[in-house]
C-alpha cells in the first residue's frame, strides 16, 4: 500500500491509479471550468474550477481532511490550484502529472458528456494561433501594420509564461460557449463533507 505522506507533490498516471484504487478516502478535485468537465472527466471527481477556488478554499480544507489528486487537462492549472490550497493549511495534495490528457493517453477510464467542448488551454492556442498568422501574412500582404498584432500576441504569450497567468484563457472562460455547464461549490462542499462524516 502507498504511503501518501512520502509521496511527491506531483505524481504520475500509474501511481494515482494505485492511490485510488487503494485508498477509498481519497478526493480527485477537477479544478477545470464546468464546461470542460461536463465534457470528460474522472470518475469520481469533484469540478472545482480554478477561479472559485480562492473563495472557497477555506471551507474546502475543512471538507478535505484526506489526501487530495488535483486534476487539470495538462497540469498547469492543478498546479495553481496546489498552491492556494497549501496557503490554506491544507497538506496531502498531489498533482496529476500531465493531467487528464496523460490520464487518457494511459487508457484509464472517463466519463464523457454529450457534448464535447474544447479546453481552454486548446482554445487559448487556436485564437492566439490565428491571431499571430493574420497578422503576420496579413501585415506581409496587406498592411504592414498588422505584424503588430503577431508581436502583441507573441509578447502576451510570454508574459503569460512569466508570469504563469493566462488572460485570454480567464476571457475565453468568460464566453457563453464555455459558459453551459455550472458548478454549484457548496453542493460539491456539502457532499465532500459528508463523505468525509461517513
Amino acid at each position: 500500500m502507498l504511503d501518501v505522506a512520502t509521496l511527491p507533490t506531483t505524481i504520475d498516471v500509474e501511481t494515482a491509479s494505485r492511490l485510488l484504487a487503494e485508498n477509498s478516502r481519497v478526493r480527485l478535485l477537477d479544478v477545470r471550468t464546468p464546461a470542460e468537465f461536463e465534457s470528460v472527466h474522472i470518475p469520481g471527481s469533484y469540478n472545482v474550477p480554478l477561479d472559485r477556488l480562492s473563495e472557497y478554499r477555506n471551507e474546502l480544507r475543512s471538507a478535505l481532511a484526506d489526501p487530495v489528486i488535483l486534476v487539470c487537462r495538462s497540469g498547469m492549472r492543478a498546479r495553481q490550484a496546489e498552491q492556494l490550497l497549501s496557503e490554506a493549511g491544507l497538506s496531502h495534495i498531489h498533482i496529476l502529472d500531465g493531467g487528464l490528457n496523460a490520464w487518457e493517453r494511459a487508457g484509464k477510464p472517463v466519463t464523457r458528456g454529450k457534448r464535447q467542448k474544447w479546453s481552454i488551454e486548446r482554445q487559448v492556442r487556436g485564437v492566439a494561433g490565428t491571431l499571430v498568422f493574420v497578422g503576420a501574412v496579413g501585415g506581409l500582404t496587406l498592411w504592414s501594420p498588422l505584424t503588430l498584432l503577431a508581436a502583441a500576441v507573441g509578447g502576451a504569450l510570454a508574459f503569460s509564461a512569466v508570469t504563469d497567468t493566462c488572460g485570454l484563457a480567464i476571457l475565453l472562460s468568460k464566453l457563453p460557449y464555455n459558459q453551459g455547464a455550472t458548478c454549484d461549490i457548496r453542493d460539491v462542499i456539502a457532499r465532500l463533507d459528508a463523505e468525509q462524516a461517513s
